[in-house]
């Protein structure tokens, strides 16, 4: 019996954190007050889930995949690294199956620098000598998460005529994954540019289009000129406004 009761009075008190499962989305999901991001203040920030935001042909030319497909939040809310990581995985396995793994590229339009906390509790035998309640509840640390806005891009997809319908269903695939309201919009611009496929097609004719990666530059139709990209003496020079 003392034995027993020697292993009870130490057992009792003993202060062991067990481990528990991720918290649901709906603790993390409204944008309640300021953006709280890393910092030399805010240390010991979980790495994001997600690492990848660009996948597929990425440096496949503007010129090769016209079409353009986006996934739209209808809500303010946050989106958790882990969601952003399982709906890109989503929407890239379905792509790879049914277009091919050289037919598209998608992007993350939205990182994930908003840092969530958590007020860890005890749950173990005597946690109630231990805790302390509200009192000092500002919480540490526990995972990241984007804030989007209503009507802000969360995933582009851009590819050929021939693949849209399969990009609208990869990114209806990748809806389940968060949190809300989103929905799948076909873009009237060509590809990743701000510039209408009409007017991309008449301007290309005429030769007033100068590809640049996975965008293009629209030139001047009077001058035929673009305006030069570096630091601010090239754009004055190219203006004539140095000697």
């Amino acid at each position: 019996w003392d034995n027993l009761l020697e292993w009870f009075r130490k057992d009792s008190f003993r202060s062991v954190e067990t481990k528990m499962g991720r918290r649901p989305a709906r603790c993390y999901r409204y944008s309640k007050g300021k953006p709280y991001p890393k910092s030399r203040y805010c240390r010991g920030v979980p790495d994001a889930k997600i690492r990848i935001y660009d996948v597929g042909r990425k440096k496949a030319n503007v010129d090769e995949f016209p079409a353009c497909i986006h996934l739209i939040s209808l809500e303010r809310e946050n989106l958790s690294s882990e969601a952003l990581e399982a709906a890109r995985i989503a929407c890239n396995k379905y792509m790879i199956k049914f277009g091919g793994k050289d037919a598209f590229h998608m992007r993350v339009r939205v990182h994930p620098f908003h840092v969530l906390r958590i007020n860890k509790m005890l749950s173990c035998a005597g946690a109630d000598r231990l805790q302390t309640g509200m009192r000092g509840a500002f919480g540490k640390p526990n995972g990241v998460a984007a804030r989007v806005d209503i009507n802000q891009i969360i995933f582009s997809v851009r590819t050929k005529e021939n693949n849209v319908a399969n990009a609208c269903e990869a990114l209806r695939r990748a809806k389940f994954k968060f949190p809300g309201r989103q929905k799948v919009l076909v873009s009237n611009k060509w590809g990743f540019t701000d510039i209408p496929r009409d007017e991309y097609t008449r301007l290309k004719a005429l030769g007033l289009i100068v590809s640049d990666g996975v965008i293009a530059h629209k030139l001047n139709e009077n001058k035929g000129e673009v305006r030069p990209r570096g630091p601010l003496k090239n754009f004055l020079k190219a203006a004539g406004l140095t000697a």
